[in-house]
């Protein structure tokens, strides 16, 4: 096929959420063509899946400007600039009406399972660049072949949780009870929800926002619901700075978060086990009991919420050629820039189509999908590689290239203490990534209250 008629291909992109719908109205800004492939039955399913937890963004940061003017054309008036969404606003007031105007370019009940080089798979050079890529779809009606010119791949992490063990892996017996196991922050405002928390001893297992988002709400639990008590288990050996920055954090709604999370620690509902590794999860008669890595078991506990944060699904793009970080599963170029074992501060350098370009020409993972294992994604960071990518897919090299974004510093340094030896240096100012560093090369210009995407 040639280049000429690849022109008349669309541009797919996977997933109907903030980003991938971003991705849509900046394409079609740059002239191309899109088509949105959505899994689910409407826009922002998975954002839905969290819909009763309120972001630490402002709607003045998560709405892509680019989309606010197509939507601003329909008589679309935006939310108070001020206000902190729920993901259920998120998704009502902002993507939905996104997906409508969109229209027929969003296809709901399309689920990719595959992505490849026409009539090559991943091991043949010749002819790669004239070809298109195929996109395997599945839909209520069979198996679709979809030719298209570029793929973004803009379908997030969510679907992907991070097990309870402490290696990466599924502890010992975590299959077995997942009937006492959730991996979602619990929506007690749900009778049934409540019911199952209330009275309840519970262990949750993480350090990052959604971590303290539902150590809050089990916390306000504990005081309407007497004996209701929370393990809190930490791989990290000390509490640290896991309540983040407080007033330093230039969101203040993520540093007021941190600081709801410390007093409620302090409120005597919460016990704190550091250092904590799940190797096994074992049945007993009054709930489960957690054994640590160390030997260490815990007292039997009736529910587990497990927020360990999340990772890509990498499976249906095993037929392309991608050059990812063997860490991080992030772009290898965008890697060192956001490690969480370096970086805690939140500051990421500005990024775009440069950062994010795989081997295989026209394969993009932007959105959260982009930062691979790596926390503290923030949406207004997705807008902006979509931004940048869609205008090179364009031809326009000057405006991918032109990436400028501020984003918000949490007021912690000195890397995220991921294990239990932090940087002794870091509390000087002299190390991690607040203090000075060794300078790096960047060729560009420069959610749930914790999920942000």
């Amino acid at each position: 096929m040639s280049e000429e008629q690849q022109v008349g291909l669309p541009v797919v992109v996977v997933g109907a959420g903030p980003v991938g719908l971003a991705a849509a109205v900046h394409l079609l800004d740059q002239g191309l063509e899109p088509l949105v492939l959505e899994a689910g039955a409407q826009a922002g399913a998975h954002v839905r899946e969290w819909h009763h937890v309120r972001l630490f963004s402002r709607w003045a940061e998560v709405v892509d400007p680019a989309a606010e003017k197509l939507l601003a054309a329909t008589g679309w008036t935006h939310p108070d600039p001020d206000a902190y969404p729920t993901g259920q606003e998120w998704a009502q007031r902002y993507l939905q009406p996104l997906a409508e105007v969109l229209g027929d370019r969003v296809r709901f009940g399309a689920r990719v399972v595959g992505v490849a080089r026409r009539g090559r798979d991943r091991v043949v050079d010749a002819g790669r660049e004239s070809e298109p890529l195929t996109v395997h779809v599945q839909t209520t009606g069979g198996e679709e072949r979809i030719l298209a010119r570029a793929v973004l791949d803009a379908s997030g992490t969510w679907a992907s949780p991070n097990p309870l063990g402490g290696d990466g892996l599924p502890a010992v017996g975590e299959r077995t009870a997942a009937g006492r196991i959730a991996y979602q922050v619990p929506d007690l405002v749900d009778p049934d929800v409540r019911a199952r928390y209330a009275g309840k001893r519970i262990a949750v297992a993480g350090s990052g926002h959604s971590a303290l988002t539902a150590l809050v709400a089990l916390v306000e639990l504990a005081g309407a619901e007497p004996g209701t008590h929370v393990e809190w288990l930490l791989r990290r050996g000390r509490v640290g700075d896991t309540f983040g920055g407080g007033d330093a954090d230039q969101l203040p709604a993520r540093g007021a978060l941190g600081k709801r999370a410390a007093a409620a620690v302090e409120a005597g509902h919460v016990t704190t086990v550091t250092g904590f590794r799940t190797v096994a999860v074992e049945q007993a008669v009054d709930g489960v009991v957690l054994e640590s890595l160390d030997g260490r078991r815990l007292a039997p506990v009736d529910e587990v919420v497990v927020l360990t944060g999340f990772r890509p699904d990498l499976s249906w793009l095993s037929e392309v050629r991608l050059d990812l970080d063997p860490t991080l599963q992030a772009a290898r170029a965008l890697a060192p820039l956001i490690d969480p074992n370096v970086h805690s501060c939140g500051t990421v350098y500005p990024h775009g189509v440069t950062e994010l370009a795989q081997p295989e020409p026209g394969v993009f993972l932007v959105g959260m999908k982009s930062y691979g294992r790596a926390p503290t994604f923030l949406a207004m960071t997705g807008y902006e590689q979509v931004r940048s990518v869609a205008a090179a897919l364009a031809g326009n090299r000057e405006a991918a290239e032109r990436v400028e974004l501020v984003l918000p510093d949490t007021g912690v340094c000195g890397g995220a203490g991921l294990f239990d030896d932090p940087d002794p240096t870091a509390e000087a100012g002299q190390g991690g990534c607040c203090g000075p560093a060794e300078p790096v090369a960047v060729t560009v210009g420069q959610g749930p209250a914790g999920i942000d995407r």
